[in-house]
Order: C-alpha cells, then sequence, then structure tokens
C-alpha cells in the first residue's frame, strides 16, 4: 500500500490483473517509469556517390556550374525577348508573345540558380551532422574568434573558394538575373510625356455612349435594372490608337439603385440619371480593378488591398487604405435613349500620387 502525502489516505496499488476497473488514486499522483525511451543518437553516417567516386563529384560540380551559366542565358535572353517582342498595343498577340518569351527567360534565369544551388548543397558541400549550440549573450573573444573559424571551415567545406567555375558562374548569374527587370521597368514610363497629364485626361468626351465591355454596344437606360452593375467603356474605344492604355484610364463601373438611396451633393445632382451612376474602376490606392459590387450594402470592394468605395455617397472611402473617393462620370441619355458621358471626369482617375504636381 502507498500512502498519499497531502492528504494521508492510503492508495490502493494497481493490479495488473484487473484491467477493467478504474484506476483510482489522487490527481496529483505522478508515475514514473523505469522503462524510459534512451536517446538512439544520430545514425550511421552514409556517403554519398560523390564522396565515394571523384569522377562522380566531378560530373555534379559540372552539372552546379551548367546550370549557372544556363540562369545567365536565360537572364540574357529575357532582355533579347523584350527587345526582340515589343508591345504594340493595337496587337493583342504582341502582348501574349512578350509575356511568353520574357517569362521564359526569366523562367531559366530562377530556375538555374535555384536548382544549381540546391544540388550543390546536396551533392557537393560537406556531409556530415552536427549540433550548433546557441547563447543569447554576446560571445567571447575566444568564441568570436571560432566563428571565424567557422565561416573559414563552411568555405573549405563548401569549395566556395576552391570551386572557382561555381563561385564565377553563380555570381555571374546573381549579377545577370536583375538586369531584365531594370530593362522591363523602363517599359512602364511614358516616353517624352508626363504621367500626371496622361491621367488627367481619358477617352471620355461629351456625347460618348456608355458600352458594354468588351462587345462595345451601347447600353440604354432601360436595360440598367436595379442592383445590377456593368463594365463600361466607351463606345469605339477598339478604334482608338493605343487601345489597351485607353481603356486602363476609361474603364467605368455603371450601377442602378433607387434615386432616394442617393446622397448627392448640389452640384452633383445632374451627374446620375434616375438612380443609375457611374464610377471608375481604377481604384485610388494603386491603381486595381474595383471589379466587386455587393448588393445589399452598395459597397465596391478593391480585392488587392480590401479599399471599400460606399456607392451611395460619392463612392467615399469606408474602410481601406485608398486616400480618396472614386472619380464620378457625369451621365445623361441621349434621344435614343441610350446612356452617354457628359464630359470627361473632373478629376485624374487612379491612384492619389498622380495628383501631387
Amino acid at each position: 500500500m502507498a500512502q498519499d502525502g497531502n492528504s494521508g489516505r492510503e492508495l490502493a496499488a494497481a493490479d495488473q490483473s484487473d484491467h477493467g476497473h478504474e484506476r483510482v488514486g489522487s490527481p496529483g499522483t505522478a508515475v514514473v517509469t523505469s522503462d524510459r525511451v534512451t536517446d538512439p543518437g544520430l545514425p550511421e553516417h552514409r556517403k554519398r556517390v560523390t564522396d565515394l567516386d571523384p569522377k562522380k563529384n566531378k560530373r555534379a560540380e559540372r552539372v552546379v556550374y551548367t546550370l549557372f551559366y544556363l540562369s545567365i542565358a536565360g537572364s540574357v535572353f529575357a532582355i533579347a525577348a523584350y527587345m526582340a517582342w515589343p508591345i504594340n498595343p493595337e496587337d493583342l498577340m504582341s502582348v501574349r508573345a512578350n509575356n511568353l518569351f520574357i517569362g521564359l527567360g526569366l523562367t531559366l534565369a530562377l530556375m538555374g540558380i535555384g536548382i544549381g544551388a540546391v544540388h550543390w548543397g546536396k551533392a557537393l558541400m560537406a556531409d556530415h551532422e552536427g549540433v550548433d549550440l546557441r547563447h543569447p549573450v554576446r560571445g567571447t573573444d575566444a568564441t568570436r574568434e571560432r566563428a571565424v573559424e567557422i565561416f573559414a571551415e563552411a568555405n573549405e567545406e563548401s569549395g566556395f573558394g576552391r570551386r572557382a567555375l561555381i563561385r564565377n558562374s553563380l555570381i555571374g548569374a546573381l549579377i545577370a538575373f536583375p538586369l531584365p527587370a531594370v530593362v522591363l521597368f523602363r517599359g512602364l514610363a511614358p516616353e517624352g510625356e508626363d504621367p500626371v497629364h496622361l491621367l488627367n485626361e481619358t477617352a471620355w468626351e461629351k456625347g460618348t455612349r456608355l458600352a458594354r465591355d468588351p462587345s462595345g454596344q451601347p447600353i440604354k437606360a432601360s436595360e440598367v435594372t436595379l442592383g445590377s452593375v456593368f463594365h463600361v467603356i466607351p463606345e469605339g474605344l477598339g478604334d482608338m490608337p493605343h487601345m489597351l492604355e485607353e481603356k486602363a484610364k476609361a474603364i467605368v463601373l455603371l450601377m442602378r439603385l433607387k434615386p432616394e438611396d442617393l446622397v448627392e451633393l448640389p452640384e452633383r445632382k445632374n451627374w446620375s440619371y434616375d438612380g443609375i451612376v457611374a464610377y471608375s474602376k481604377v481604384c485610388t490606392h494603386v491603381g486595381c480593378p474595383v471589379a466587386l459590387y455587393e448588393q445589399q450594402t452598395h459597397h465596391l470592394l478593391c480585392p488587392c488591398h480590401q479599399s471599400q468605395f460606399d456607392v451611395t455617397n460619392h463612392c467615399a472611402v469606408i474602410f481601406g487604405p485608398a486616400a480618396r473617393p472614386l472619380p464620378q462620370l457625369p451621365i445623361a441619355i441621349d434621344d435614343e435613349g441610350y446612356l452617354i458621358a457628359q464630359s470627361d471626369f473632373h478629376e485624374p482617375v487612379g491612384p492619389s500620387f498622380w495628383e501631387r504636381h
């Protein structure tokens, strides 16, 4: 019999033959087993084929620096593809070809570095197990000297200083890989034009009909029902030069609400028609497409950074990082009942930083 030191009660010894009864004891009683699992230690080290065969070691080295050279070739190909397959705004196939060949070059550049580095580590670097003891405080001078020795040992084990072809090809691949990005970023800037001026004007003009995107079919006011939303472009946009650039600025969302639900400023009373309102689809945060419309709350949501705009109140920002409301397009109807623009937007579309002259 055992005795509980806290309560003085005796505890019945467990009977191994009595498996059907619940064991009774103090909740504070701990059972210490005598058959604890011992630390098995590290398994026996198994050498790799590159450790056993010098020819395979040399072959693995050739594979690694060949991958790094392929990475360099991919970076150069991406730059060449940017020049050989330029984007023609009036030809969508040129956009596809540009993206395809630049993407292939960048894929080869990145995969060459990644696969080469992994193969280097698995096949050539020193293969042994070790324990790294870490301390939260500054080490002694002896420890710091040992750290320098560890770096030297790592250099020796990895062969970074000894394997010149691998080292030089890796350095070349890392230098070449960012170059396509530098070239591609240059293509994003307008040539010789002020971006603020470009965004101050869009393809919308007085009398331009609102048309469905992408069909270009004009929209009648009678077709816009309560709760519906239309993705809208200016009629005839496909015939304009630089169509893609113009569409990126002029894209609009068209919605119909109950007129009594709209809170309109006096100077904007005539900007809507019978509860139909049109707002720029380009988010005022970083220019993402605001394409999600909540029919019950009349909120527009930008899926990129979750900015929300209240359609009932001039698309004012109610949540998220956007700094200003979406620009409103003044609309009306013509003699045939089609929705038309009264004018262009009265403010620049897109991110707010473009307004900082």
